[in-house]
């Protein structure tokens, strides 16, 4: 089938250069890459109201108890929702029309992976593309918008891989009060080099005060979970949670991210708890690589071992993919549809200001979200570590700004508190803001996602562009260093917290929850939000946080704690044994 010669810009695709970065020249035209073009889906081919309809069937059946829930599978889903086999031929005829090879194509994922030289690629989209700098790294980075034949226009909604700039970073803090950065690292080229030495090397969570101890605050992940009253007797066995990770360029140039299973072992046999069923899944060319980029490393071990530790009997599948726009998407993507592992739970610990992003890439990650919400999929982001900045210091522009993919209204955002307790007992729960050194919860009102009819009471406040907007976050957690989390990573004890800890603390309790179903025979739990905003007040499912406020340095007096939900840590903190038994659990 030929395309014609007419084009028209595809919507969204508008991209401009990161404002930290530099030009560093040209692109070799030669190169190789593999983009990924992503199509409409089957069911909502007849254009916005069709979209419109299918967005608030998902509401709806967030609404209702998982007994009541009719989930499709993931076969049922491909057929109803996956990408049209005709449209999926007219993006073979465009590849043949440019010299571009399809790599692969996936119905459900409604995806085609396109391989050509940067050249054919970079014609056939009309892409604008070169080298830029930010500090150390280099990356291949797009300007502007793209284009494609005009009977493509509707079919395609998104493209990437052109451009390979960072998208996200992870939301964890160490106690010592660093920041997350790219580590210095080694320059290793494979998992076997990197795991060599990385054990008996100082890791990039280790704190420079000595970590605290029990008495002092700190906590194991059980001892977090029992506070919060989760279900006891249940260990998540039958359920399996997504985890998300991102392989990320060190100083060196060398993407990495990990964990090494002799500092697992270690973790789990000192917590006395069965080490987990791990798996590490690759995307886009992303691995398991440990030892190359340690501050990366420590966000795999963190999520690793607190949801390992509170769901010890659910599976836990890793997916690694390039920290671009492109290796995220793909990953979000083959957990959802993982038709092997069929995870009931997606965690995810990255992210940045929803304003960095495409309106293609906000528009496919939120519709990914959807997707899982048919499927019957719980997906669990952190809310950020950055306050209503959601920016590190030296980035800062004098604007609020809402961390993504939180702000999708399809995600359960994960906010962080300052928790002080012991044995079952909380003594006191605020807001974590500890300022620039320590950080601050994210959460703030998006100024893309309206607000979703369930946030409709609320009283989420407006958006920093004045308009009606999705607040974040949902639900919070144990988040401050101060108070946080005793983990292992590259061969060191040490204790972090950040939103990174919550949103897979959440991933474990909703496998307990979703355990506790399955016993009784019901579906699982899924997407939550509906559901948990309909009643919290008078159902007692949280503990509500009404001190604080995540202003991280008092620059935009925003936002402070209240009754009820607040842009700091949403409805609050769970009783994890009540929000199972509100699910019917």
């Amino acid at each position: 089938m030929p395309t014609s010669k007419k084009r028209k810009t595809l919507a969204g695709s508008q991209r401009k250069a990161q404002p930290d970065s530099k030009p560093a020249g040209k692109v070799d035209p030669a190169e190789w890459i593999e983009i990924t073009v992503l199509v409409r889906p089957r069911a909502t081919s007849g254009g916005p109201e069709a979209r419109a309809a299918a967005r608030q069937q998902a509401l709806e059946l967030g609404a209702q108890l998982p007994a009541e829930r009719q989930y499709v599978s993931r076969e049922e889903f491909a057929a109803q929702h996956g990408a049209d086999p005709d449209d999926l031929a007219k993006i073979d005829a465009f590849a043949h029309a440019h010299n571009l090879t399809v790599v692969q194509a996936s119905i459900p994922r409604r995806t085609v992976k396109l391989a050509g030289t940067l050249a054919d690629l970079t014609a056939a989209f009309k892409a604008k593309v070169q080298c830029y700098r930010i500090g150390r790294e280099s990356y291949r980075g797009r300007t502007g918008s793209l284009s494609v034949p005009a009977e493509l226009a509707d079919i395609i909604v998104g493209v990437f891989g052109f451009d390979e700039r960072p998208t996200a970073r992870p939301h964890y803090r160490r106690l010592d009060g660093a920041p997350p950065r790219a580590a210095k690292g080694r320059k290793v080229g494979g998992k076997k080099g990197a795991k060599k030495k990385a054990g008996g090397r100082k890791g990039a969570l280790t704190a420079a005060a000595a970590p605290m101890n029990a008495s002092d605050g700190s906590f194991t992940p059980p001892e977090v979970a029992r506070l919060y009253n989760f279900p006891v007797g249940l260990d998540g066995k039958g359920q399996c949670i997504a985890i998300i990770e991102l392989n990320t360029k060190n100083d060196a140039g060398v993407r990495g991210a990990g964990f090494i299973t002799a500092d697992l072992e270690a973790y789990f046999e000192r917590l006395n708890i069965p080490l987990p069923e791990i798996s590490a899944i690759g995307v886009d060319g992303g691995a398991n690589l440990p030892g190359i980029n340690l501050d990366a490393d420590g966000e795999v071990m963190l999520d690793i071992e607190v949801a390992g530790a509170v769901a010890p009997g659910a599976k836990l599948a890793v997916y690694f993919a390039p920290n671009t726009g492109q290796g995220f998407l793909d990953a979000v993507q083959t957990a959802i549809h993982d038709n092997v592992r069929k995870p009931s739970i997606i965690s995810i610990s990255w992210g940045g200001p929803e304003d960095r992003k495409t309106e293609q890439f906000r528009n496919a990650m939120d519709q990914a979200f959807q997707d899982a919400a048919a499927l019957g999929v719980t997906v669990c982001c952190s809310a950020g570590d950055d306050g209503s900045s959601d920016q590190l210091s030296e980035e800062r522009d004098g604007k609020p700004h809402v961390d993504f993919p939180a702000a999708s209204p399809f995600a359960l955002a994960c906010g962080g508190t300052k928790l002080v307790g012991a044995g079952t007992s909380i003594n006191s729960e605020v807001v974590w803001n500890e300022g620039d050194s320590v950080g601050s919860t994210g959460g703030g009102v998006s100024n893309f996602f309206p607000l979703p009819s369930y946030q409709a009471q609320a009283q989420v406040p407006k958006s920093p562009t004045n308009n009606a907007g999705r607040g974040v976050p949902d639900v919070a957690g144990n988040a401050d260093p101060r108070t946080g989390y005793k983990v292992r990573a590259s061969g060191q004890d040490t204790v972090v917290g950040g939103t990174s800890a919550v949103a897979p603390l959440w991933a474990a309790l909703v496998a307990l929850i979703n355990q506790r179903l399955a016993n009784l025979g019901k579906q699982p739990a899924g997407f939550l939000n509906p559901l948990i905003y309909s009643q919290p007040a008078v159902a007692g499912l949280f503990r509500d946080i009404i001190q604080g406020n995540n202003d991280i340095d008092g620059q935009f007096g925003k936002y402070e704690a209240r009754q009820g939900w607040d842009a700091c840590t949403g409805l609050g903190s769970p009783d994890g044994f009540k929000l199972m038994q509100a699910l019917g659990g």
